[in-house]
This record gives structure tokens, sequence and C-alpha cells, in this order.
């Protein structure tokens, strides 16, 4: 089955390549082994010497790798450019911190020398998701480089031209043949990968369903890995918040990239108090979105990235409508394009999809708890736990609750958001180990004790 790169504004196929058969496939695996064995063995000042070239490249070629973007996948040219960004500045992050917190351990005990080195593990297969497809490759591949090991990317089958220029600009940047390659394959190709001992490690984002199969997997051959996967975030504002901040935030958090996000604000719970008030500035704000084409500098809801997920969305949209949610409409898109209008979507029930699953997609849910033990337990009423935000104008309350809640990262009075310099990851079905800072760097690593008698 080919692989499609097709322009979710226009519909039109942009490229489509045949994928890598099972022997080049092996082939690649084979020749990123061969380039682990000389990069290992370099310093980790020279491994993070292309690391530095790396950044300059992403900041000079913004414009380029956001429009590819919002042509491959359907993101607004600006959203995408900041994500050029951000590859960036994850370069920087580890080009300055990383030399640092790979030197040895040094512990004392009874032995004469005791200490703890770090590592490479050899060759990492991620797979990787289309919704932030720059970053989200970035975001594994350096802090892996970094430690020394080597990489194959299986990129999303709908983003082939981002995959492809993936490998360029790790190439371009001076890292040498074979220590990063993109796989055009299928997930049959990758699990042959894990199950043939091709790779020492796996790094996947993307949705629980992949996670349990993938995790499997790697579980079975006893391979290290690290899932990111889906979210269910809970929104949470408190009767004393700022409601105009707490407005845009949600707004944001739930709209950008049309929704597209393990991290966006799933679902917006907020105090009965004060929920109507929010509910029609949030209406009101939606309403202000300039929807159409991703290509230009001023739209703010692109389409979403695949044709199939409209159906998704809908069957979504129409099971709350028919148990009775109340539904607040955004503004119209074009007739065009892999659309689906923004919607707000009010007296939900638990039984209701929107409430059970992930909504992948410009839905907002919106939905009020009568006091603070309610929010916390409908927000903690998920399998998920990925992120979670906390809106109120006492901080000091904000970080105890923030202790309640079963999530890796919770924001007060922010959106949830991946820095490089912070760990991220989830707890429950959103997955286990973690991205980015120095955990990150870690997490393919064989952590090795070394001892020297007296």
């Amino acid at each position: 089955m080919k692989l499609k790169s097709i322009n979710p504004f226009t519909g039109e196929l942009t490229a489509e390549f045949d994928p890598m058969t099972e022997v080049a496939c092996r082939d690649a695996a084979l020749k990123a082994r061969g380039a682990f064995e000389k990069w290992k063995r370099l310093s980790v000042g020279d491994r993070l010497k292309p690391v530095a070239k790396l950044a300059s490249i992403f900041r000079s070629k913004k414009e380029e790798y956001g429009r590819l973007a919002a042509v491959e996948m359907g993101k607004p040219v600006r959203q995408a450019e900041s994500e050029i960004e951000k590859c960036a500045l994850l370069c920087d992050y580890y080009h300055q911190s990383a030399e640092q917190v790979l030197m040895p351990e040094s512990i004392e005990t009874d032995a004469a020398k005791s200490y703890v080195v770090f590592d490479p593990l050899g060759v990492i297969l991620g797979i990787m998701p289309w919704n932030y497809p720059f970053w989200q490759a970035a975001r594994w591949a350096v802090p892996a480089l970094a430690a020394g090991n080597v990489c194959l990317l299986k990129h999303a089958s709908n983003v082939p031209l981002t995959a492809i220029e993936m490998e360029k600009v790790f190439g371009e940047a001076g890292f040498p043949e074979h220590v990063f390659q993109t796989l055009l394959i299928g997930p049959r190709s990758a699990e042959l990968l894990i199950e043939h001992d091709l790779v020492d490690g796996v790094s996947l984002t993307g949705s629980v369903a992949a996670g349990g199969a993938i995790g499997s997997l790697a579980g079975k051959n006893l391979k290290k890995s690290v899932m990111e996967l889906g979210g269910s975030d809970p929104f949470m504002v408190f009767a004393d918040a700022d409601l105009d901040k707490a407005v845009r935030a949600a707004l944001w958090s739930r709209m950008g990239n049309a929704g597209q996000s393990c991290i966006a604000a799933k679902r917006i719970i907020v105090a009965e108090s004060v929920f109507e008030a929010f509910r029609e500035k949030f209406v009101e704000a939606l309403g202000a979105l300039k929807v159409g084409d991703p290509l230009d500098s001023s739209t703010d809801l692109g389409p979403v990235a695949r044709k199939e997920f409209l159906e998704t969305l809908k069957t979504q949209l129409t099971d709350a409508l028919k148990k009775g949610a109340e539904v607040f409409w955004g503004p119209q898109p074009p007739d065009r394009g892999y659309f689906f209008r923004p919607a707000v979507l009010t007296g939900l029930t638990p039984d209701m999809l929107v409430m059970k699953e992930e909504v992948f997609g410009p839905i907002a849910v919106l939905a009020s708890a009568a006091g603070e033990e309610e929010m916390i337990r409908m927000a903690n009423a998920t399998e998920l736990g990925l992120g979670a935000a906390i809106w109120t104008k006492d901080v000091e309350k904000g970080q105890k609750l923030a202790r309640e809640i079963d999530s890796g990262f919770v924001a007060i009075n922010c959106i949830v958001k991946s820095d490089p310099r912070l760990p991220f990851g989830g707890v429950k079905k959103s997955g286990f180990g973690r991205e980015l800072s120095h955990y990150g760097l870690k997490e393919f690593v064989n952590v090795k004790t070394v001892v020297v008698g007296r």
C-alpha cells in the first residue's frame, strides 16, 4: 500500500511513495548498527556539534518547513512555524546541557571507587505521529542521538514528505551517514524490526491502541520502550479564576492544531457558579476565530489532517446530541477540504462518547461541577492521565490540588504544553517513560555501575 501525502485543504494528492521492502528495511537497520559502533565512541561533546548546526537549520528553514506541515497535515502556517522554532529550542537545550547530564556520577561506598556511567543502548526505533510532524520526531531523536544512540524513524503514513525532510536535515547538520534514517514503511515492517532484534529500543507517540500493540511487542522481546499516548486532559476552572484569561487559554488549548493534540483541553470542567458566564465568553471567542486556508497567515483553524477523521468526529457529536447535549457552533468552514465545523457541547452525561473517548478535533466539551471535590473526581474519571490544567487565583490551593490529579503534567493558570527543559509523559493509559529534560536524555541508556575494589 502506497504512502500518500494528501493536502487536507484541497484534497489533492501531493506525492506518493512505495513502502520499503522488508529486505531494504533490514539493510537500513544493519547500516544503523554499523554506524552505532562509531557514533557511540565519540565524546558527548563531539556528538553535540551537529546538534548546534541542527538548531541553526531549523531557524533558517522555519518558513519552508512551516509551509510543508501546512500542506501535508493542514496546520495553520503560523502554528507550524512555531513548531519549527520549538525544534530549534530543543536543540539549544541539549547542546547546552547534555554533556553535563551524561557525565559519570561518583558515589561513595566501601569500594576504592564507585561510579555510574550512561552508555547508549544502540539502535532506537521512533514511531512518530503526524500532528506535530517535526517536533515529535525531533524531541525523540535529538536526546537519543546526544546519548550516543542511532535512530530509525518510522513516521506516520500521511506525512512522508516531512519524514524524508527529517533525514535530510539531520544529514545537512553533519550527523554521520546512517546515524539518522527515515524508513518509509507500514506498521507490520516496524513490528518486524522489533521482533527480529534489529532495534534495541522503541519510542512511540500515538494512540492507546498503537501503544498497547507496540508496547506488548517490545515487552515480549525485552526491548526498552517509551510510550507517549492519548490524553483526555481536564481543564478545571474554579469559581475564583480570571475568566477572561481562562477562556482565551481554553480556546487555544482546545482549538489549536484543529484540536488534534494529545494535550489539548479535552474536558473543560467549570465551577457551577461561573459556568454560564464562561460558556458565553467561550462561544463568543470561538465565533471570532478565522477558519480557512492553512497557508494564510491569518488563519486560526485549519482542516483536520485526514478525511476519515471527519466521520469519527461526526459520530461522537451525533451521539452526544442524541443523548441530550446542546451544541453551540463556531464559524462555518470553507466548502472544501477536510473541515469540521468547530463546536461547543454542554449538557453532558458520562455515557456520551465525547466523555468516554478522546476527541481529536475541534469539539469543545464543557461540563459543570458543583464543588472542589466533584471537580477533582470528574478530572480523574478517565483511563488516561497525560496533562491537566487548574485555573484559580489561589495559587497555593492550585498547587495542593495538583498533587491530587492523576496525570504526568499539571499546569496552573496556564495551558499544558511541552518544554525541552521539563519532563513530559503520562500515567495510566497515557503511557510510561518520559521525554525531554534530563529525564528524557537518560531513557535510552544503560545506567551502568562500575566498582573498583580496594
